[in-house]
């Protein structure tokens, strides 16, 4: 369910148990952290949330979430999921990285590649992402690549999500 992917400086590979604390320390950086579904929760939650990965979205073939790695290190975490709100119908990417690879242009290499993945391997027309309206970086990230916004839907908590779409355009 999960294959491994390579792009020209990444490769991302199904999670191993030695990836946990990476994967938390990721989670628990407030400047990447705040920007994953409900936004920051508790070490204790991100140790549970590893966890499932292997206990449910792996064990039942739910959805591919990977690793990713760059020179061989942990940079950063990647998803192409069912998507969880109920406004949007469809599958979204899902992905972040560490600081530490901040301004290389691995986001744009990473979003590039699950976008791919998403239309090539898994046959999707459109494929979406729905990123906080200050989330700036994830933004350019998309619209370089060619998404453009299909939504925006305001919070309970007062923030704005928005819904970015990338469409397999008719031959």
């Amino acid at each position: 369910m999960t294959p491994e992917l390579r792009s020209d400086r990444l490769r991302l590979s199904p999670y191993v148990a030695a990836d946990e604390a990476d994967f938390v320390a990721l989670f628990q950086d407030e400047a990447v952290g705040r920007w994953f579904g409900d936004g920051m929760q508790s070490a204790a939650a991100d140790h549970a949330l590893f966890g499932r990965i292997f206990s449910i979205v792996y064990a039942e073939k739910r959805f591919p979430v990977w690793a990713v790695r760059h020179e061989g290190r942990y940079v950063g975490h990647a998803e192409v999921k069912p998507s969880p709100e109920k406004w949007l119908d469809g599958h979204e990417i899902v992905y972040g990285l560490n600081r530490a690879s901040w301004g290389l242009g691995l986001g744009t290499e990473l979003a590039r590649l699950l976008t791919s993945y998403a239309h090539e391997t898994l046959g999707l027309a459109e494929v979406h992402a729905t990123v906080d309206s200050e989330n700036a970086p994830s933004l350019s990230v998309l619209k370089r690549l060619g998404f453009t916004q299909t939504r925006e839907v305001t919070e309970e908590s007062g923030a704005v999500t928005l819904q970015l779409t990338s469409r397999i355009r008719p031959v």
